[in-house]
């Protein structure tokens, strides 16, 4: 009879585990722009693999040495082997190809191409390894404590790691030091040629008040998104990491934005959180790329929990307007936003070459610390 007691036990305990996944317990922290309050954190200090968040702190140091004088928006940087080399996502220009730094930063944000992060990187300091000490310095100017990068694209390295917390001091960074070019996080589609890249942000065109900013992705990191919304004025960064598919990284993103917007103040600082340095990152690739079955059921109970009806006073965006003609909009929820289609958008035009006009040098691969338009050093 014992033994029959311990089997049953074993049973409900099987069934209960079943009907009732865990709860995901990924990081995400939601921040107020202006003020630098955190309105919501969970793990914000967890160490993880960035992937192509990456590219936010790529646009900073470029945009930093823009400021500096010591490369300009118009300058064209050039594509070398080593960046012509770089895995998809990418744009597959042929070696020698030129592009101005103002088209390669769209093409950075929209396509996420890791060819032309490769090509910046080599274009403002001269090396992907010079470029990497920069972004080392200026992520540890901003006070990002627990980032550690070796490549400006994100493409797996166990050595390069960062925190939601960090990277929602990058975001804010980016609004507030270059207001100016706060549009290359909003870009709903780029078009080159004939060819239209849409953008990976979910929450563009569908989320009311949505205005940026990166997304990322590989199977050890995740589904990962560092996104901003302003209504009324206030502006909030959201970071979520480790979501198992796009789905679930929007539909939590949007409900941690809604309970940020609905919150009455902050609950800490961004200093306030404890740090301890960067330290090795969880690998989900077993969970994200092979079996995200039961990953998902958890993230999604999770993105019930926070989950709250936006109602009509919310809404106002112009795909729901279509979707609803003249009658009243309808009362969504985080996960009906990140189930709506997709959204159109006008696409901003770049393209290959110079800038009409143009009379300077071209930014290349070159020795680390030689300035822009020396031969490289081969």
């Amino acid at each position: 009879m014992k033994s029959r007691f311990i089997a049953a036990a074993f049973a409900l305990m099987a069934a209960a585990s079943f009907a009732a996944p865990a709860r995901a317990t990924t990081p995400s922290i939601v921040i107020d722009v202006s003020t630098g309050g955190v309105l919501s954190h969970d793990q914000a200090t967890q160490s993880w693999y960035p992937a192509s968040l990456t590219k936010l702190m790529t646009v900073y140091v470029a945009l930093d040495a823009v400021r500096q004088g010591r490369i300009s928006l118009e300058t064209p940087i050039m594509m070398s082997p080593r960046a012509a080399r770089m895995a998809p996502s990418k744009m597959g220009f042929r070696v020698g190809t030129e592009v101005t730094l103002h088209n390669a930063l769209i093409m950075l944000m929209v396509k996420s191409a890791n060819d032309i992060a490769v090509a910046i990187a080599e274009g403002v300091s001269g090396s992907v390894e010079a470029f990497a000490d920069d972004m080392n310095s200026a992520s540890a100017a901003l006070g990002m404590s627990q980032s550690q990068w070796v490549n400006p694209n994100g493409l797996p390295d166990s050595r390069q790691v960062t925190s939601a917390r960090d990277l929602a001091i990058l975001g804010r960074a980016l609004y507030l030091y270059f207001p100016e070019h706060a549009n290359l996080f909003n870009i709903g589609a780029m078009q080159l040629g004939r060819q239209i890249h849409p953008t990976h942000n979910g929450l563009l065109g569908r989320y009311p008040g949505a205005d940026g900013m990166k997304t990322g992705f590989t199977c050890p990191a995740g589904f990962n998104l560092v996104a901003s919304a302003t209504r009324g004025g206030r502006r909030l960064i959201a970071v979520v990491l480790g979501a198992p598919n796009p789905v679930a990284r929007t539909a939590k993103t949007a409900a941690l934005l809604d309970r940020g917007f609905q919150s009455g103040g902050a609950v800490a600082s961004l200093a306030a959180l404890p740090s301890s340095g960067p330290t090795a990152a969880p690998d989900l690739r077993e969970s994200v790329c092979h079996h995200r079955g039961p990953a998902t059921a958890a993230f999604m109970a999770e993105v019930d929990d926070l989950s709250a009806p936006m109602g009509s006073a919310q809404t106002g965006i112009a795909l729901l307007d279509t979707l609803s003609g003249a009658q009243q909009q309808p009362h969504l929820n985080a996960k009906d936003v990140a189930r709506l289609p997709r959204p159109s958008f006008a696409p901003v035009q770049v393209y290959v070459g110079r800038a009409p006009g143009y009379v300077g040098p071209v930014a290349r691969s070159r020795a680390p610390g030689a300035p822009v338009g020396e031969q490289p050093d081969l």
